[in-house]
């Protein structure tokens, strides 16, 4: 390979270079995570049930069969999530259980399967990037997905084996399968990435919808799209029926609204089968195809309102004291603009930058029909992203995710730019000023430098009771009292269940709601009111932490309830105090029975 240009070397081998990044990304994650790894820190509630589901499946739990015991005993928590996204963890497990402890096969699973779908992602924008900006563009669109998508990149850190990792992945194929020119493996991938993530869950799901309505235009525009549209129909009513079968839980077999149930595979079989048959129809007239594309879209929505009504609301269907208790308090669920102004910067910049690429790029292939409707299809999806941060700032890594091809493009153009310059430093300075800037990694350095949140004393109590209380070490000392059931924080039933042999009531989980409420009313009402739940119950412990995020919602809601009672110690004659280490964050009670 001497004397041949680098940047050929890129194109020809941009695979080995996609390896490559990965690879360097993936030693910076495992560095960086390197003291979470070994402290096993499962930093989200979802990571810490994926385990649990994963121990389950492994200890010999039924595949269908998701119900988590360890929560709400004796019935279980019934977890809405599919068995697709335990396949990898429990595959490496298995895979160095006969060559390492158990313990440490666990920790090395929940290190390395995190960051799978990051390859993948990295794979789908990278050919995005090599098929509608330039070949050489791939190395460019994944490092500003692994440097500079912060949210979408903190899915794929070691120990975050929650499933949105892989529904970011799933969606960077269907971009893939949306910019690719062969008609008929586009519309496969884009259907059977889309199916995928639907088996998984349905945060993905307005961007399912919008990637089955752009590839219903496509066809209207062009009589020619049609392969793209029936290959799209068969893949994802095929995929989607064997997501179904094979990963649908006992309790998805019923009619529910918040996953892969007979709800969303009727309607998913319907849109395939009607895409299938538009594309083979083929009438000449652009009007008749918009007139039957309507029809077909109106068909879908009014099938899916006479089978399924009860669906037409919120799909996590929780009764209102729920949503007025639990809900409306999760800090992700809100809005971008109700976050403070660096989380704002740090979640909103580059789907910014990213819409501008797109508008520039699309105005740039306007007169290349091929290019112009690729840009315009993931163009709309971004829009959609960046939008839905208007609804919830959780859809940041999706936002980001999408943002990145937008951004590249913008990049290349201005990067290209000054490359051209014969001066060497023009060169060099401008790359790295245009990078640094288009990355969006300009404005948060400025938010970080000039925007300090204040941190009162109160502020710096929940930040230290957040990072110790769900440590190994804090909970340690609990995990060697006799089993029991335990009364506990609901964001902190997960880790409980994760690191001890103890149960909790509840965990996060809106399927789950009524154990939810219990928890909610005993620690937000009375003494005597917590007393008849725990005893109704059979609770052996109440288990609190002081200054955990949650606790602080009990105290200001709640002043004068069960939670601010024990923590300014005031204790009912009904509960025994417990003996802890010095140092622990806890206060811990056993409940005097008889």
């Amino acid at each position: 390979m001497a004397g041949e240009d680098i940047t050929d070397t890129f194109d020809r081998h941009w695979r080995r270079w996609l390896l490559l990044v990965w690879a360097v990304a993936a030693v910076y994650l495992l560095h960086d995570r390197w003291g979470m790894i070994q402290g096993f820190v499962l930093p989200d509630t979802d990571d810490n049930m994926r385990i649990m589901q994963v121990r389950g499946l492994l200890n010999g739990q039924g595949w269908f069969d998701l119900r988590q015991y360890r929560l709400d005993p004796p019935y279980g928590a019934n977890i809405h999530w599919s068995r697709l996204v335990d396949l990898p963890i429990a595959g490496i497990i298995l895979a160095l259980r006969p060559f390492m402890s158990g313990a440490l096969a666990g920790k090395v699973a929940v290190a390395v399967a995190p960051m799978l779908p990051m390859l993948v992602a990295m794979a789908g924008t990278g050919l995005a990037a090599r098929r509608i900006i330039a070949p050489k563009a791939a190395i460019l669109a994944m490092a500003l997905l692994v440097l500079c998508a912060h949210s979408a990149r903190l899915m794929w850190a070691p120990m975050r084996i929650d499933h949105h990792g892989w529904q970011l992945a799933f969606l960077s194929l269907t971009v893939a399968g949306m910019t690719d020119p062969k008609r008929v493996r586009g519309g496969l991938t884009a259907g059977l990435s889309s199916a995928a993530s639907l088996t998984i869950g349905l945060e993905m799901i307005p961007y399912l919808a919008l990637t089955g309505a752009i590839h219903g235009l496509r066809w209207v525009r062009d009589r020619e799209a049609g392969p793209r549209l029936a290959a799209y129909g068969v893949s994802l009513g095929g995929g989607s029926a064997a997501g179904y079968l094979l990963f649908a839980s006992w309790a998805n077999r019923a009619a529910m609204c918040d996953a892969l149930s007979p709800v969303w595979l009727s309607a998913m079989m319907l849109a395939g089968a009607l895409s299938v048959l538009l594309a083979l129809l083929r009438p000449e007239s652009r009007l008749w195809r918009l007139l039957l594309g309507g029809a077909a879209g109106v068909l879908i929505g009014v099938g899916f309102v006479w089978a399924w009504p009860h669906c037409l609301g919120a799909l996590e269907q929780v009764s209102p004291e729920a949503q007025r208790l639990w809900l409306d308090h999760v800090r992700e669920a809100r809005p971008i603009y109700r976050q403070s102004v660096p989380v704002i910067v740090a979640f909103a910049v580059l789907p910014v930058i990213g819409l501008i690429g797109y508008a520039t790029m699309i105005w740039r292939c306007r007169r290349d029909p091929v290019l112009l409707i690729a840009w315009a299809s993931i163009g709309l999806l971004a829009l959609s992203g960046a939008a839905l941060l208007l609804w919830q700032t959780r859809s940041g890594p999706a936002s980001q995710l999408l943002a990145v091809p937008g951004a590249a493009g913008l990049a290349w153009l201005v990067i290209t730019f000054f490359l051209r310059s014969p001066s060497p430093l023009v060169r060099v300075l401008g790359t790295v000023a245009a990078f640094v800037v288009i990355s969006g990694s300009a404005f948060q350095f400025a938010a970080d430098a000039l925007i300090k949140e204040p941190r009162n004393e109160r502020s710096k109590k929940i930040d230290r009771a957040n990072a110790v209380c769900p440590t190994m070490a804090a909970l340690h000392p609990i995990a060697l009292l006799p089993k029991g059931y335990v009364l506990t924080f609901v964001d902190l039933g997960p880790r409980l269940i994760a690191v001890t042999h103890h149960d909790a009531v509840a965990g996060p989980y809106h399927r789950n709601y009524p154990a939810i409420v219990d928890v909610m009313h005993a620690f937000r009402g009375s003494a005597e009111g917590a007393h008849e739940m725990i005893a109704r119950r059979g609770i052996d412990y109440v288990l609190i932490c002081p200054g955990f995020s949650e606790s602080t919602n009990y105290e200001v809601l709640a002043p004068n309830g069960f939670y601010a009672q024990l923590a300014h110690g005031k204790v009912p004659a009904w509960l025994a105090p417990i003996a802890l280490p010095g140092d622990s964050p806890f206060k811990m009670w056993r409940v005097v029975k008889g």
